[in-house]
């Protein structure tokens, strides 16, 4: 079942971040959900099956572009279809909500995730992502 975020998924969630390599030290994860529940909290969604959060994706639209981030599946669960749900639910909302194209970002050195992106039509272009830390999470 996809569904909203609780805040009693916070732990469950920062648990799944952290099995899927997606947390860094200077991304504190508990401050990116809270931060996330500020901002079109609705759009942030989990899988959960059997009362377990197996899953996960952050959606947002700017007005300009819409932005995919946090998507995670438990290790053991890959390859049942579930981050391809997630996906095709925060896709369903950047639709509803009119917007034109969804950008993400992938590490260059995850092969796995790359390849999924592009298994389900996402295309690399020819971006230089600059970043600019206004708030210090360590």
């Amino acid at each position: 079942m996809i569904r909203a975020f609780r805040d009693e998924d916070t732990d469950a969630v920062v648990s799944l971040w952290e099995a899927c390599g997606l947390t860094r030290p200077w991304n504190d994860p508990r401050k990116d959900i809270a931060r996330k529940l500020t901002v079109q909290r609705e759009w942030f969604l989990v899988a959960e099956d059997g009362g377990a959060i197996v899953g996960s994706v952050m959606a947002g639209y700017d007005g300009h572009r819409g932005w995919v981030n946090y998507l995670a599946v438990v290790p053991g669960r890959r390859g049942e279809g579930l981050a391809r749900a997630l996906m095709t639910e925060a896709e369903r909302l950047l639709r509803e909500a009119a917007c034109p194209k969804i950008n993400l970002q992938v590490r260059g050195t995850n092969e796995d995730a790359l390849g999924f992106y592009e298994r389900i039509g996402y295309t690399r272009d020819d971006v230089v992502s600059l970043g600019l830390r206004l708030e210090r999470d360590d």
